[in-house]
């Protein structure tokens, strides 16, 4: 039977990124996933860095965004070197685009919100905005440059990661999904494959939204797939440097020359599908930001599914059982938090403290909300 110091159950930026550092920290480290590692949501995404929130329950993460986007360009240099790969690392800013009526006092609360959360944001008007990005709308009223925000070509650097992993000496194991986890009363020994066991001192479900589909697992990580459409398109004649944020939609430019533009949220289960209402939803919000795109080929459309777990937040820590650490339910934030995310798992892992308090994101929340629900 093989053993291993740490078992990983998924293959994905997050799952590759901690065995990355769990193997350069001197661990034996196998990591398994139900394909070919890399294929899901990290191969789906856009690679927007931003600790920003996008709603009022994001709030909360705001300092792990921070604490991820401290150490992402270390993290980059650290992968790229391994690798031998490029990650495709864009550090030059965000510029988030106001087209209400009311632009100047949502100017000011956008302002205000990220100061009061120590992000840097800078007010724009409109014709300074349009002298950064030339591409924007007319229609633009209002605009809030992001200067420290970044962007990674996320297939590009999931790749890296997992290269640098092997590299490293992580053991891969593609076709070899996780059906469960291997337990004995409180302390979970390793993970159960379809014909054999896994044994590991420390075991870490990093398997997106497949996660719950662990045997053992949604107790922690009630996770479900958030389906996200997405197009690639190309413009000879448009050039766009930095991302482009709206109300309605993102574009990200690629060091190819493509723009990305996304991304729906829906829940319709484990279907992957393009559809039409989907796709024109994504055009529709980047030719209103940016008309000249009306031009543009459409070079692929695909779609990818995001772990969401109940809060919106990520499932990240340990259990109450011993040697099982969870780490999912990233939801839109993945690539932004694999730096950190990597860092405080090989933290607990080598030295049971970690540097960033998690206790938020902690999967003993749910077993609580559960207990608060059970009748008297």
């Amino acid at each position: 039977m093989t053993k291993f110091d740490v078992v990983v159950a998924g293959g994905g930026l997050i799952g590759g990124s901690i065995a990355l550092e769990l193997a350069r920290a001197g661990l034996r480290v196998g990591l398994f996933d139900r394909q070919e590692p890399g294929q899901e949501a990290s191969w789906a995404g856009a690679g927007i860095l931003s600790p920003a929130p996008e709603s009022a329950a994001m709030v909360l993460l705001v300092p792990l965004g921070k604490a991820s986007m401290a150490i992402y360009p270390e993290f980059v240099g650290m992968v790229e070197e391994i690798s031998g790969q490029s990650a495709g690392y864009r550090p030059k800013g965000t510029l988030q685009a106001l087209f209400s009526r009311d632009a100047r006092e949502e100017l000011s609360t956008v302002i205000a919100l990220h100061h009061g959360l120590g992000l840097k944001a800078e007010p724009l008007r409109a014709e300074d905005a349009r002298e950064l990005e030339p591409c924007l709308s007319e229609e633009l009223e209002a605009a809030v440059l992001r200067p420290n925000e970044a962007s990674v070509d996320n297939r590009a650097m999931t790749q890296a990661v997992l290269e640098a992993a092997r590299r490293s000496g992580v053991e891969f194991f593609p076709g070899h999904g996780a059906e469960a986890i291997w337990r004995e009363g409180a302390r979970c020994l390793g993970l159960h494959l379809k014909n054999e066991k896994i044994e590991a001192l420390w075991t870490v479900i990093a398997a997106g939204c497949f996660s719950a589909g662990i045997e053992g697992v949604a107790t922690y990580a009630p996770v479900r797939p958030a389906k996200g459409q997405m197009i690639a398109l190309r413009a000879d004649n448009l050039k766009i440097e930095r991302v482009l944020w709206s109300e309605n939609i993102y574009l990200v430019p690629r060091n190819d020359g493509r723009i990305l533009a996304g991304a729906t949220v829906e829940y319709t289960g484990f279907e992957k599908g393009v559809t039409a209402g989907g796709i024109e939803k994504i055009l529709t919000g980047a030719i209103e930001l940016s008309p000249g795109l009306a031009a543009a080929r459409v070079e692929e459309t695909w779609a990818g599914l995001r772990p969401d777990s109940p809060d919106h937040l990520p499932v990240l820590g340990p259990t109450d059982i011993d040697g099982l650490l969870i780490a999912t339910g990233h939801f839109r934030g993945g690539i932004l938090l694999t730096p950190i995310t990597a860092r405080l798992v090989c933290e607990w892992v080598t030295q049971q403290r970690v540097s960033v308090d998690w206790d938020r994101f902690s999967p003993l929340r749910f077993q609580s909300a559960s207990a608060h629900r059970a009748p008297a």
